[in-house]
This record gives C-alpha cells, structure tokens and sequence, in this order.
C-alpha cells in the first residue's frame, strides 16, 4: 500500500531584466508591490522610482503563484552602490523571503560583480537581513513614515 502526500512543490525560481518582462508578469510583480508596501503598510510613496527598467527582478513562484520577489538594481540607480530592494513575501513563514534574498544576492554578483550590496531595511527586519549576511551600517532614519536602517553585505 502506498500513501501519498501532497508535498509543497518547491518554489520556481524566475530572473529577468525589465525588458525581458511580460506585460503579465509586470503588471503582476507591481500589483504585489503595491499591495504589500502602499495598502497593507498605509504607505504612501512612489512605487515607480525609475529605477525598475535598470534592475534585475526576482520572483519565486508556488503553483504559478508569486511567493516572494526582489529587484537588484545597479550601482548608482536607487542607492550609490549595488542595492537589492522592494522585497517582499506574499506567504510569510515559510522561507521564501530568505531564499529570494540569496538569489538576489547571486543576481547581484553574477549580473553586476557585487563585493559590496546595500539595502534600506525597514528597522523591524534588521534580524531577517542579518541571516543572509547584511550588517547594520547606518543609524535609524525615517523614509516614507517608516523607521529604515542601511545594511550593508560585503562578500567573504
């Protein structure tokens, strides 16, 4: 007798430059954008900073579902050095923030030959950062209402 499970696919990893974006898959990644960091967070800023046509974009998915997404973008774009940004999980507790979170950091090395990544963190995901190798390097400061800290991953 066999008994089957029905065990979590594992998550699909997908990398592409903007230009290399359906308009589906856009329009899907900024929908998940805006949802999570305008609505749920009661934040109002511009979501679309210029800066996507130069980034790398991330995104897992689960079932055809996006579970997590990042954006890598160039030196000199969103921040002076190497960034990774508007990151965010759709389903929370399961690890796909952490795991979209080294992809971006491979993204950053492979695509840009990142040593050194920055980020702005929101203050409360200080501990999330820091188990993928980001060290606070900057006091808190406040950016769009929220408190923010910089990181900063340096490769070893």
């Amino acid at each position: 007798m066999h008994v089957f499970f029905n065990e979590p696919m594992p998550p699909v990893l997908h990398i592409k430059t903007f230009k290399e974006l359906t308009t589906d898959e856009l329009y899907e990644l900024l929908r998940i954008r805006s949802e999570v960091f305008v609505v749920e967070q009661n934040c109002v800023y511009q979501d679309l900073d210029g800066d996507d046509q130069k980034s790398i974009h991330l995104w897992l998915t689960v079932d055809e579902r996006v579970v997590a997404l990042a954006r890598v973008c160039p030196a000199g774009t969103h921040m002076k050095e190497i960034s990774i940004g508007r990151v965010v999980t759709t389903e929370r507790g399961k690890g796909y923030g952490k795991q979209v979170m080294l992809h971006a950091i491979d993204a950053a090395i492979e695509h840009f030959r990142a040593a050194r990544i920055d980020i702005e963190a929101q203050e409360y995901a200080r501990g999330f950062y820091e188990e993928v190798g980001f060290k606070q390097s900057s006091d808190t400061f406040m950016l769009d209402g929220i408190p923010h800290i910089k990181m900063t991953w340096t490769k070893g």
